[in-house]
């Protein structure tokens, strides 16, 4: 019994370690964009401002544009990205920049009419001081089985 309990214990010592571990950076980066879907969905235009680096640029699949219009967007609900279900996250942190992707369902309402589309969305972080800034929202719609 205690060789079958020994063994049970070095087996989940062993699983946890062999799963791939994010440095306390990389964590930063994805609770962050973790919290930015949240901010999004409560339309909290004030922490999105404090994230949003003013240069900033926003590729939808209606078109691109910068910081202060995706703001705007966001307050008048021209896009209500009500609900992201995350599927996958990675990033990679290079010096100062960190580009996480996200494979994502969302849930938006897009000109007063709901629609949900999976997308690879592409954030990209610099990191200015102490803190960081998103420079580049991208979405990249994702086909599925149905749309070839």
């Amino acid at each position: 019994m205690k060789e079958t309990f020994l063994g049970l214990i070095i087996l989940l010592i062993g699983t946890q370690c062999s799963f791939a571990q994010n440095t306390p950076a990389e964590q930063e980066v994805i609770d962050l964009s973790k919290d930015k879907w949240q901010w999004m969905a409560d339309k909290d235009a004030g922490k999105l401002t404090a994230l949003f680096h003013e240069k900033a640029a926003f590729v939808h699949m209606g078109g691109s544009w910068g910081t202060e219009q995706e703001l705007n967007i966001i307050k008048s609900g021209g896009i209500w990205y009500k609900q992201a279900d995350i599927h996958n996250v990675s990033v990679n942190i290079i010096d100062n920049t960190a580009i996480l992707l996200n494979r994502i369902t969302l849930l938006a309402v897009v000109g007063g009419n709901e629609v949900t589309n999976p997308f690879m969305v592409t954030e990209v972080y610099v990191k200015q001081t102490d803190s960081w800034k998103l420079g580049s929202l991208s979405f990249t719609k994702l086909l599925t089985p149905g749309d070839r």
